[in-house]
């Protein structure tokens, strides 16, 4: 993905960008080791099925050293715990609201039905409980869950509600990718804190979201072995894209996208993730004598802290047997489209509007009526050009192959399946896509979460 038009970590542009930022709390750089987000486990497990139980609830996060900060929370965890899942061996998950308002858990990425999928019509009442069913009957991928509450997404992901959900496969552990200790999520996303470290939210801002967190802390350092990394990077931010790089210049070797596996590992200098785009690379310090630190940088900073934003400080040469085989799946076969739709992102500045389609979000109005089993080429355009915005599309309950971009070869780590694509200001990206298992109502919207929010948004009717 290149990155013209894409300079945009939330919303209109890097001039706008550059004004004078409001301080915040300025934490030290890389003074603080990364947390790794603990495993739920599970209060049951039987022949197919394990069960956890999840507590929505305010907690208090020690984000900045030394300061306790409000937040919103699965099981008081900042990022939310890791359910580690397993492809054909199904979850059921309870999650119980402790909040004084809705909340509403969606598994983004995941192939669930309608009544499992985070409708926002399907809320849960403070005090009450919903069991989510997750069949887990699709390949191995870096999934996440968060909230879907209609106008208050936005805030209640910005705020802590958003965790991992991590699919493995005995397929894909044959492939010999490195694993256990060295298999670490890396959950990106921006913030905003006031003059005492707590949480400043305000709707369609990102301009002062000037703090970056990886996996829960500002700048933090990660001791690794010299030895091959798998890194799942998840792009966790509201509005925020991220154009991430090693410091000194040494490959990131993709191998998994937002559905899975690539068909085959695609070494790259550099990977654009837009709002909710995951994407595991693989990394080999073991070319890095002990003592050497390497940065993980983003191009799309708009400051130091926001541009370097983790340390990996590399320590003794451990036994390494893991590998990146030149092959890892088959590629995606939807077959032959049965018919193409226009879907179009636009804003109505008379009254503010974001729109999809001309329209605002109204959960008792079918968008797109679609045939189970067939396969679609939507076309994805954005309007947005005056002021130019960028925005992407995700759909649930499913995944896409990405065609191309403006007539143009996608990036290398879009080759894979894929449930949220970026598209910017005018320009064209198709996709082929189908729902083949179950009947019902799924979401399709920008993952720009703060423009859902705010009405961009749609839902399809898969019929029978």
């Amino acid at each position: 993905m290149g990155v013209t038009g894409l300079v945009v970590p939330g919303g209109l542009g890097l001039n706008s960008l550059r004004r004078k930022e409001r301080p915040g709390v300025v934490p030290a750089a890389f003074t603080v080791p990364l947390q790794i987000p603990r495993a739920a486990r599970p209060v049951m497990r039987t022949l197919t099925t394990d069960y956890y139980h999840l507590t929505i609830q305010e907690a208090q996060a020690e984000i900045l050293p030394g300061v306790r900060t409000k937040v919103l929370s699965y099981d008081g965890q900042f990022p939310g715990p890791t359910i580690r899942a397993v492809k054909g061996r199904r979850v059921v998950v309870r999650q119980t609201n402790k909040l004084t308002g809705e909340a509403v858990v969606h598994l983004h990425g995941g192939h669930v039905s309608p009544a499992n999928d985070g409708h926002p019509a399907n809320g849960i009442v403070p005090g009450g409980y919903r069991d989510y069913e997750y069949p887990n009957d699709q390949p191995a991928a870096t999934l996440w869950y968060h909230d879907h509450v209609h106008h208050m997404e936005s805030e209640n992901v910005f705020r802590g509600l958003s965790g991992t959900y991590l699919i493995s496969d005995p397929a894909e552990l044959r492939l010999g990718l490195p694993n256990g200790a060295y298999d670490v999520p890396i959950i990106l996303r921006d913030i905003r804190f006031d003059d005492a470290g707590q949480i400043v939210y305000e709707m369609g801002d990102f301009k002062y979201r000037n703090t970056v967190l990886v996996n829960g802390s500002p700048q933090p350092y990660f001791k690794v072995a010299a030895r091959k990394y798998r890194l799942r990077l998840v792009n966790a931010a509201n509005m925020r894209f991220f154009n991430l790089s090693l410091s000194t210049g040494a490959d990131l070797t993709v191998v998994a996208s937002d559905g899975g596996l690539l068909p085959a590992p695609q070494p790259v200098k550099s990977i654009a993730l837009s709002p909710a785009e995951r994407a595991d690379v693989v990394v080999d310090f073991s070319g890095y004598a002990p003592g050497t630190q390497v940065v993980l940088t983003n191009a799309f900073g708009t400051d130091e802290a926001s541009r370097s934003i983790l340390r990996f400080d590399v320590g003794e040469p451990v036994r390494d047997r893991s590998r990146v085989p030149a092959t890892l799946r088959r590629r995606m076969n939807l077959g032959e489209p049965d018919q193409t739709r226009t879907v179009s992102f636009g804003f109505n500045p008379q009254n503010q509007e974001w729109l999809l389609d001309g329209k605002t979000f109204d959960m008792n109005r079918v968008d797109a009526k679609i045939k189970r089993g067939d396969t679609e080429i939507w076309q994805i355009q954005n309007l947005g050009v005056s002021p130019p915005v960028p925005h992407n599309m995700h759909l649930h309950g499913t995944h896409f192959e990405v065609l191309d971009r403006d007539g143009q070869p996608v990036a290398p780590h879009e080759t894979g399946p894929k449930d949220t694509v970026f598209v910017a200001s005018g320009s064209t990206v198709r996709i082929k896509v189908r729902w083949d298992t179950y009947l019902g109502r799924y979401l399709y919207h920008c993952h720009l979460i703060d423009h859902s929010s705010m009405g961009m948004m749609a839902q399809a009717e898969i019929v029978a």
